[in-house]
């Protein structure tokens, strides 16, 4: 019998190949599928609000499945799954946020302001990206710069591995650089769904569940209680901060699995 089919979106920066560790528990349950780097497609740009990075990923679901999928997204890889699967319902059986919380309300208007007048505040996300280091002499000088950083510090060293393997390519002259540029991670984040709050005001058309990390610094910044509505009581924090799938992937996959279980009513 075949495993239901899992589609993975990724969070901002990280690449599919990051999460190995969380793929590999919940490749027990499932047929784990994912687009190996998102924002990189030229055909697909990043624009204001994430548009064309959703219908990226929902033209990426319509190419390659015949059946809904379960789709499973990260921080941003939550978002474009939310905005996906919202346009196309058919092509999916429910969607489960990894630490994606929806901007409404006030915070929104803010964050819509900030584009206008293009400030990115000290707490900003981009003003540490625009300036991110992203080149090394090789592969082994990339991992002992990131591994001497505190928050990679709690990543289980296999993690920290897949990242350095998947997120860096090899570059023209010698060395390596970031294959996820700072330039895209950048206008990523200065492009942040602002129009998501008419979303919550709505029933989603299908089954929508919330896993996040209790010490989430951006879920308190983007308030949860937008996220709160949106998913009911479909619901739920684990231990960890914005990326616990990448920093305790065993427990993050576990509580994955049980929200898309309680998602589909097993």
């Amino acid at each position: 019998m075949s495993l239901p089919i899992l589609h993975f979106a990724h969070a901002n920066s990280y690449p599919a190949g990051t999460y190995g560790m969380f793929f590999e528990q919940l490749r027990a349950h499932y047929d784990v599928r994912a687009l190996p780097i998102h924002a990189h497609d030229p055909r697909f740009p990043v624009d204001d609000g994430w548009r064309t990075l959703a219908r990226e990923l929902r033209e990426e679901l319509e190419r390659s499945y015949h059946e809904p999928v379960i789709l499973v997204g990260h921080s941003m890889g939550g978002i474009l799954s939310l905005m996906a699967a919202r346009k196309r319902p058919a092509l999916v059986r429910c969607v489960v946020l990894l630490d994606s919380p929806i901007v409404a309300g006030w915070r929104a208007q803010v964050l819509r302001l900030t584009k206008v007048f293009r400030y990115d505040s000290r707490y900003s996300p981009a003003n540490a990206s625009a300036r991110r280091r992203d080149h090394w002499p090789d592969m082994e000088a990339a991992y002992q710069h990131y591994a001497a950083k505190s928050v990679f510090a709690a990543w289980p060293q296999q993690v920290l591995r897949d990242y350095v393997q998947h997120g860096l390519v090899p570059q023209a002259g010698g060395g390596v650089r970031l294959r996820f540029s700072r330039e895209t991670e950048t206008a990523v984040y200065r492009t942040i769904p602002h129009h998501l709050g008419p979303l919550v005001r709505q029933p989603y058309p299908l089954p929508i569940g919330f896993v996040g990390g209790i010490d989430s610094v951006e879920c308190r910044m983007a308030g949860l209680e937008a996220t709160r509505r949106l998913v009911g009581r479909h619901f739920r924090q684990i231990p960890g901060g914005h990326l616990f799938p990448m920093e305790a992937p065993v427990a993050a996959a576990e509580a994955t699995h049980a929200m898309i279980g309680e998602l589909l009513g097993r």
